[in-house]
């Protein structure tokens, strides 16, 4: 006789905020459920930082914020936290009510992609980015080979996809006037 497994215990936001405060690890919270975070590895470590310099120095002196992976995203309607990869956002960057941790406000996101990750980041998490509304680009980065995917919003619900190959690529952001040289956001990158 076979034993059905347990369902997964859930949690709701408070227990995971709580939990997460006190935690060394990060993890994201999905609907009740609680996701630890990978580690990542070096080249995703690599073109994280070269993007999050390149924008930093092209958005210098300008009204925006730039975060990095430890920065927590609350998309209140698909009522997930995350953390991206990076992300941009206007100041004043606004913050979840009552909390100091936790943005809601990003105009970009850009994720690595990873075998484990690939499918939530194209799935489940761009469908729940798509339900903030001051979202207006996710960008996507191959980490094994210079190939960068830029989803646009066009309109409600209509978003347009533009892919980069090679390292004579550049890709032109559109949510901030940023000029982004594949060859600069794979540099030190042993490539396949």
């Amino acid at each position: 006789m076979a034993i059905a497994p347990s369902p997964p215990k859930t949690y709701t936001t408070a227990e995971y905020l709580a939990l997460e405060v006190e935690s060394d690890l990060r993890s994201e919270y999905r609907q009740g459920e609680i996701v630890a975070m990978t580690g990542g590895t070096p080249a995703h470590n690599e073109i994280i930082g070269n993007l999050i310099f390149l924008l930093k120095a092209a958005l210098r002196g300008q009204p925006y914020s730039v975060f990095v992976t430890d920065q927590r995203l609350w998309v209140p309607e698909s009522d997930i936290y995350t953390y991206p990869d990076a992300m941009v956002m206007p100041r004043p960057v606004e913050l979840q009510s009552g909390r100091k941790d936790t943005v809601m406000n990003p105009v970009l996101i850009a994720e690595v992609l990873s075998d484990s990750t690939e499918g939530y980041d194209r799935g489940d998490k761009f469908a729940a980015y798509r339900t903030m509304p001051t979202f207006q680009e996710y960008v996507l980065i191959d980490q094994s080979r210079p190939h960068v995917e830029q989803f646009v919003r066009q309109g409600e619900n209509q978003w347009l996809l533009t892919e980069y190959s090679g390292l004579e690529a550049k890709v032109a952001l559109s949510s901030v006037a940023v000029e982004i040289a594949l060859v600069d956001l794979y540099e030190a990158i042993a490539l396949e």
